[in-house]
């Protein structure tokens, strides 16, 4: 049986992964290469769009002239769900009540941008 404590700390281990990850920029293993469009090479980081290939929804955060601003992109489901919120830069995740939100400044992938990008396309 999982304590509140044990879950909590679960969830901040998961968000804080996900933030190194984008500040950092996910490098793919090579089982990962193998199922991507793109040929990366063993240390070369995600692209921005990559990332988003397994997302589970993204919500388009824009102005009354539906101009881009940012997005949250969920990235986790069903125990924990964890967002990413390109415009705030930061990543909230929630489990079981317990709430862990962390900032990230660097997104060598170009996640905003993807979102941005994806958005104008009309995805």
């Amino acid at each position: 049986m999982q304590t509140k404590e044990s879950t909590n700390s679960r969830l901040r281990d998961h968000v804080l992964q996900i933030v190194q990850n984008i500040e950092n920029g996910y490098k793919p293993n090579d089982d990962e290469r193998e199922h991507l469009d793109y040929p990366y090479e063993d240390g070369d980081i995600l692209s921005g769009l990559d990332y988003l290939s397994d997302l589970l929804d993204i919500q388009y955060i824009v102005t009354g002239k539906r101009e881009y601003l940012g997005a949250r992109i969920l990235v986790a489901f069903g125990g924990p769900n964890i967002w990413i919120n390109t415009q705030a830069q930061i990543v909230e995740g929630y489990w079981w009540g317990d709430a862990v939100s962390m900032s990230y400044h660097d997104d060598p992938m170009g996640i905003d941008e993807a979102c941005q990008e994806l958005w104008e396309m009309g995805v």
